[in-house]
């Protein structure tokens, strides 16, 4: 069996993430990670919140190759078979599925700003549709703030992903913030992180319960 990818930026990001999500996330609960790469950070997290069951996703097929080797590795069984999704292609799932949820938590650990601009609106609207009424979307990565002067390092990067696919680039948070107000999402809490990577925790603006679908 081909060993599957690994991703230094998630092995030296994993352990810190992982304890933000210890401090904000009740003992149980469920959870789906949205572009799941690597696997890592969801065996990760399965393993060190073991009361939580992980649903992870991730729109490349080759990707949940990745997944499910690990997964099969670590021997979880708080780890729910890798679906394929594509945040842009809406609704997500069917509303009578499994899969729609609700769920207490959606993960999504940088994919923003290697995905085009319409990936946030999606992202935000699909969290809307299939979040349970207290739950959150965390998102993680580097943004630009307004007020803020960015780092060298994140303007070279931006540079960076620009020149690769002009779609592509370090989002600023206002107009993140945007698109969360447009599903009915508002900013709860913002964490400075590790390499100029910001965790950032989404949810309802009232308590009014969503249904997937």
């Amino acid at each position: 069996m081909a060993q599957p990818d690994h991703s230094p930026s998630a092995e030296r990001n994993k352990q810190p993430i992982l304890e933000v999500l210890q401090s904000l996330l009740p003992p149980s609960g469920r959870a789906l990670e949205i572009a799941s790469g690597t696997g890592q950070h969801v065996v990760w997290f399965a393993r060190h919140l073991p009361q939580w069951i992980w649903q992870p996703t991730e729109v490349h097929r080759g990707a949940l190759y990745n997944i499910e080797v690990r997964a099969s590795e670590a021997d979880l069984g708080n780890i729910e078979i890798a679906q394929q999704l594509d945040v842009c292609q809406e609704p997500w799932f069917d509303t009578d599925s499994e899969l729609a949820g609700p769920y207490d938590l959606l993960l999504c650990i940088n994919m923003l700003h290697i995905a085009p601009w319409s990936a946030c609106g999606a992202l935000m609207r699909g969290a809307a549709q299939h979040l349970a009424e207290d739950g959150v979307l965390v998102t993680y990565g580097p943004y630009f703030e307004s007020g803020i002067t960015p780092t060298t390092s994140n303007i070279e990067f931006d540079a960076s992903l620009r020149t690769h696919d002009p779609s592509y680039g370090i989002r600023e948070l206002d107009d993140v913030t945007a698109e969360a107000a447009r599903a009915g999402l508002q900013l709860k809490s913002r964490h400075e992180m590790p390499a100029n990577n910001l965790l950032l925790v989404w949810g309802f603006k009232d308590p009014v319960r969503r249904t997937p679908g």
